[in-house]
């Protein structure tokens, strides 16, 4: 099927955008690479200390033409989602030893977990952790001993920030390896109805932490579709991991199998052998529409629309929030996994999962069919399905028809025409709005404003009544620049019961709200923010403002707005606490939204 018409313009424009920034990007990889394998330009002080606890891999290390892997991991055992990577190190090792190379753990980064964050001041500090994770990722390749990296990561700040640091050490071969989703729980609209229910007073704390420990049970990924399966969703479009690798559950012998291979596949990709496979080949322009074009598709999380353009920025690529509109006016939405359903990943999965998904859009001419991958050229490889076969990992055709419609469906005949991601600008500046979990009658909202400038006082105003009516929350002071643009997850359940009440309800904000804000309108992301200009700095109680994703427009309706002066807040309680104090110069130079709110890039 030739590529879709209006997916080639948007590559065409981000190639044309990118042309320049692409070139010298490339140019630097082309010179590193062309120096051979690092550690031969190591002298051999540099070397001894490199292997010095390597025991009976010091030979082969020392040799220089065998491979040696790097192995960057974000294991900590109290996120579920990197507990399982403490024993991938020793596995890697030995995988790689089968095949005659090495393996070293390079170093590792921090992974924080927005849900034990959400609402809490710790949040402050989350989107500026994935700049961390690649000034860490940074540090630990810069030893220059290793011809290939497996980066090992799965939530939301890690992927993104070990993909920056891939894309900046881009000459070298790299491979994502993922621990996969926990095993299913209680469902999570059951757990979204307890929390609704205690923010409305219904029913206790008790009950409110039984359905959270119920839900949140085990080793892995949550099993909602936010920002983490979002990531691992990308990887696959986008060719970093191996195929089907995504939605395979902890401590089973197929992830153990894919783990294994990942390691020996790193090994055939060095420029030692002759399928050299640099990252930097592989994230061009038509991966990232890849990945655009698989958010939409899936119903991803919107805080990758920031990640993206931030990953894309380290290779040279520049996207912009108009880019995802468009790709979303193509892309039919083909999933729905909570919060856009009731399914979760795991059933997901097992209904045909991302190789069917994949294969669809192939069909239908809506993905680049010929993008360097980890596994080969070409995305055709990613509608394989790994499996177990007498002990040996192998990989077969997947399905080519849905097996529950209800979760994922043909392109054809998607939930919904469009993927469900609208940009909005107007007055207020540009943002965007997820849509696909959102009922299409409170599409456009048009109500007086209640402005805060931080989420502790929504609540107060919810407790006491004076929410409860139509209204517009403005919630400002949330950008990168005033507070580190924290998720503001937690008013979920607030806001979605004033909106059950009968009430007009929207959410406008300079800070984020993830994929699961679910059927809230939420305009997001604004920028300029209010600490730098914009003009939701200068709103008052009471403005008519408009949010309306039919048209694409967020503006105030009420006359003479900008002739205000700008509404000054107290951030003084920003600087310091839970480790703000080491995040000033963050939030100094942050970038906007709109340019993914970056610090390194």
């Amino acid at each position: 099927m030739p590529l879709d018409d209006r997916i080639a313009r948007v590559t065409a424009r981000i190639e044309a955008r990118s042309r320049e920034g692409r070139a010298t990007y490339l140019d630097r990889m082309r010179r590193l690479a062309e120096e051979g394998p690092r550690r031969a330009h190591l002298s051999c002080g540099n070397q001894a200390h490199a292997y010095a606890a390597m025991g009976a891999d010091k030979d082969a290390l020392v040799g220089a033409r065998a491979p040696n892997l790097g192995i960057v991991t974000a294991y900590n055992d109290m996120l579920s989602a990197h507990q399982p990577f403490k024993d991938y190190p020793d596995r890697i090792k030995e995988a790689a030893r089968r095949v005659g190379a090495t393996a070293q753990v390079a170093g590792g980064v921090p992974a924080m977990c927005d849900g034990v964050t959400q609402g809490q001041t710790g949040m402050e500090l989350s989107l500026f952790s994935r700049d961390v994770i690649a000034l860490a990722t940074g540090v630990a390749l810069s030893h220059n001993t290793f011809d290939a990296a497996l980066y090992l990561g799965v939530c939301d700040k890690i992927v993104p920030g070990l993909v920056i640091a891939a894309a900046t050490f881009g000459y070298i071969p790299g491979i994502f390896v993922p621990a996969g989703p926990m095993t299913s729980g209680l469902p999570n609209d059951e757990k979204s109805k307890v929390r609704q229910q205690f923010a409305a007073g219904e029913v206790g704390r008790d009950r409110l932490m039984e359905a959270e420990m119920a839900s949140y049970h085990g080793p892995g990924t949550c099993t909602f579709y936010g920002t983490a399966n979002s990531n691992q969703m990308l990887m696959e479009f986008m060719g970093l991991h191996l195929p089907g690798a995504s939605f395979v559950n902890p401590g089973t012998p197929l992830r153990d199998a894919l783990t294994d291979a990942a390691a020996q596949r790193a090994t055939e990709i060095t420029a030692l052998g002759n399928d050299y496979r640099p990252v930097c080949d592989i994230l061009d322009e038509r991966a990232f529409v890849n990945g655009i074009v698989g958010l939409m598709a899936t119903g991803g999380s919107t805080n990758l629309v920031i990640h993206l353009v931030a990953m894309a920025r380290a290779a040279g690529v520049i996207l912009d929030p108009a880019d995802f509109a468009d790709i979303s006016a193509a892309t039919p939405l083909m999933a729905r996994v909570y919060p856009n359903g009731l399914a979760d990943v795991n059933h997901f999965h097992a209904a045909g999962g991302l190789g069917f998904v994949i294969g669809e859009l192939l069909d239908a001419g809506l993905l680049h069919p010929d993008t360097e991958t980890v596994a080969g050229t070409g995305l055709a490889l990613y509608t394989r399905e790994p499996k177990v076969e007498d002990g040996r990992l192998a990989w077969a055709e997947g399905s080519r028809e849905t097996l529950n419609d209800r979760i994922v469906r043909p392109a054809a005949d998607p939930f919904q025409s469009t993927g469900g991601l609208v940009e909005l600008s107007g007055n207020l500046g540009r943002g965007v709005m997820k849509v696909s979990a959102v009922d299409p009658a409170r599409h456009v909202i048009e109500a007086p404003a209640a402005v805060f400038h931080d989420q502790s006082q929504v609540k107060e105003a919810f407790r006491a009544g004076r929410l409860d009516r139509d209204v517009i929350v403005v919630v400002r002071f949330q950008g990168p620049k005033a507070n580190g643009m924290p998720e503001l997850h937690a008013l979920t359940p607030i806001l979605a019961v004033l909106q059950d009440r009968g009430h007009k309800v929207a959410l406008v904000t300079d800070g984020r709200m993830s994929g699961a804000s679910g059927k809230v309108p939420s305009a997001i992301h604004v920028a300029p923010e209010a600490l730098d200009g914009g003009l939701i700095g200068r709103l008052r109680d009471g403005d008519v403002l408009r949010v309306d994703a039919t048209s694409g427009r967020l503006e105030v309706l009420t006359e003479g707005v900008a002739a205000r002066p700008p509404a000054e807040a107290d951030l003084s309680g920003n600087s310091w606490g839970v480790g703000r104090e080491l995040f000033e110069v963050f939030r100094r130079t942050a970038g906007p939204a709109d340019a993914g709110a970056g610090v390194v890039v």
